[in-house]
């Protein structure tokens, strides 16, 4: 027994007991000196790391990526530079050109949907791995449509992702782009829970595509990041139900003041284009149709309010915009036009002074660039996005591409920058994979620095197909216009919410999702929203 002890505690000590995978000439070169250097890591979170004090890497179990390495802080060593990121290296001869997509949004899904993978490997970096489609994402709020209804897997997108051997999805942020090495960097993401430490790692492209989209505005007033729900994530309906919800529930205890009760059930919604204008409506049609009946000993006290700084629905017809105005004021939303100075914890302060307490703040004034791409070493067009000529192809670097939310047109093109709107980000990603399939692929031009010379015919052009919005209450709003001014088709009612729903239910991406949003439609007809509390 203690002969056994013994030589548990001297293998413990040499390094070489708790290594649960095994460890080939691929992964490090054994030698004399690098045995030397192996140090046992005794927390019970890190007893698959290997790792080596010299260069300050990690080698991990079951990890995807085997070229990934962990990268401490305080890394100096210019001798072992190589060692700093794990790498996807550039391809070789004989290797197809590798695309590499950064986002899993409008644009690069329809570019990934469409993207030839006889010509190419892709690899996608995203810190989500699946698309959502925002339109009816209002409705997963309110229990409409269940979250999943919403989602689609990006390697469901493109199965070249899950299948081929040398196409990937990597879950993970990108950090910063080196366009004179070929080169993104970027860093996986950490779980809450903080069970494993990020990663850094390289991957080198021939080609790059950026379609990183956007984040919500908030005009830097002080306490809506730390107060204020959006509305462009799945996990930001999560948080608006689950909050929705509890408040509900809470509202009933016994103890809770007059003033307590509509400070809880007062829901606000800030900023009146389409998302915000669609979820009142939604909240709405929840409020008169599913708590008045489940909630019966607080439904006087729910109130929803929106706040918009001009005129709601402000790219619609005049007309549209005064039907969904009448339509909502009807159905107890309460418009009110001002501007947020701040926002606190239970109230917010307009610009006149006056205070609106509130229980559930969400907060939808429009979206802007993101850190990342601001922080971007790339010609910038106005608003801060990336900028982009003709052809989507970003200015004085080569092999990259920028799309969707995140770019707009320089100003030497003439041509103004487009809305951020799922629409465009979609035509943008279908042109673009047509000129990568059957310009730049059928040219042979798909490898770095090969298609300064390539001919890429027609320049995108952009055709607004018009604008639709639900305001609940089985009624919605469809401009057919191309232009706020311009004359077109538009309705309102009825006929126009079942136009609505059959457009977007054949803009869902699969089958499989359209399929799930009928059967939440009809269940939610029939039986009414589901108001269970989950988490």
């Amino acid at each position: 027994m203690a002969l056994a002890r013994l030589s548990r505690n001297w293998k413990q000590s040499s390094g070489t007991y708790a290594i649960n995978r095994c460890i080939t000439d691929k992964d490090v070169p054994f030698n004399a000196e690098t045995v030397d250097k192996m140090l046992y890591v005794q927390t019970v979170r890190k007893v698959d790391h290997m790792k080596f004090q010299s260069n300050g890497t990690c080698a991990v179990q079951g990890y995807r990526f085997a070229h990934a390495e962990r990268v401490p802080e305080d890394y100096s060593d210019s001798k072992s530079d190589k060692f700093r990121y794990g790498n996807l290296e550039a391809t070789k001869s004989g290797d197809k050109p590798r695309v590499v997509v950064l986002g899993t949004g409008w644009a690069a899904c329809r570019f990934l949907k469409g993207i030839d993978t006889t010509m190419y490997n892709v690899v996608c970096i995203s810190p989500r791995n699946h698309m959502v489609f925002t339109p009816l994402l209002a409705s997963t709020c309110v229990g409409t449509l269940e979250f999943r209804s919403v989602a689609e897997p990006v390697v469901r997108v493109q199965t070249a992702l899950a299948k081929d051997p040398n196409s990937y999805f990597y879950l993970a942020s990108c950090t910063s782009v080196d366009t004179d090495k070929h080169e993104v960097y970027c860093e996986t993401v950490s779980d809450n829970e903080n069970l494993y430490e990020p990663y850094r790692f390289k991957v080198a492209y021939d080609k790059l595509v950026i379609a990183w989209g956007s984040e919500p505005l908030t005009f830097g007033i002080k306490g809506v990041k730390e107060h204020a729900l959006f509305l462009r994530e799945v996990s930001h309906a999560q948080e608006i139900r689950k909050r929705l919800l509890l408040n509900l529930m809470l509202s009933e205890t016994p103890g809770i003041s007059e003033e307590e009760k509509e400070q809880m059930l007062h829901c606000v919604v800030i900023g009146g284009g389409p998302t915000g204008v669609e979820f009142s409506g939604e909240l709405s049609d929840f409020i008169v149709r599913d708590v008045y009946q489940r909630y019966a000993h607080v439904k006087n006290y729910v109130c929803v309010t929106l706040i918009e700084a001009n005129e709601i629905l402000s790219s619609f017809d005049v007309g549209l915009r005064q039907y969904a105005t009448k339509h909502l004021t009807k159905y107890g939303v309460r418009l009110v036009r001002g501007v947020v100075k701040e926002v606190h914890a239970k109230k917010l302060i307009l610009s006149d002074g006056s205070v609106v307490p509130y229980g559930l703040l969400v907060w939808s004034t429009g979206v802007g660039p993101s850190e990342f791409i601001k922080q971007l070493q790339l010609p910038k067009s106005p608003g801060g996005r990336i900028g982009i000529d003709e052809w989507l192809r970003v200015p004085s670097v080569e092999d990259v591409f920028a799309l969707g939310d995140c770019a707009g047109f320089l100003e030497h093109t003439g041509r103004p920058v487009l809305p951020a709107l799922a629409q465009v980000a979609e035509r943008q990603g279908k042109y673009l994979v047509e000129l990568f399939n059957k310009k730049i692929g059928k040219q042979n031009a798909g490898r770095a620095c090969s298609a300064n010379d390539v001919d890429l015919g027609d320049p995108f052009v952009y055709k607004h197909l018009g604008s639709m919005a639900s305001v609940g209450r089985y009624k919605a709003l469809v401009d057919l216009s191309q232009t706020k001014d311009a004359k077109g088709v538009s309705m309102a009612g009825f006929v126009s919410w079942l136009i609505w729903r059959s457009a977007y239910l054949t803009r869902v991406l699969s089958w499989r999702n359209r399929l799930y949003v009928m059967i939440n439609w009809a269940t939610t007809l029939v039986f009414g929203r589901d108001n269970t509390r989950i988490g």
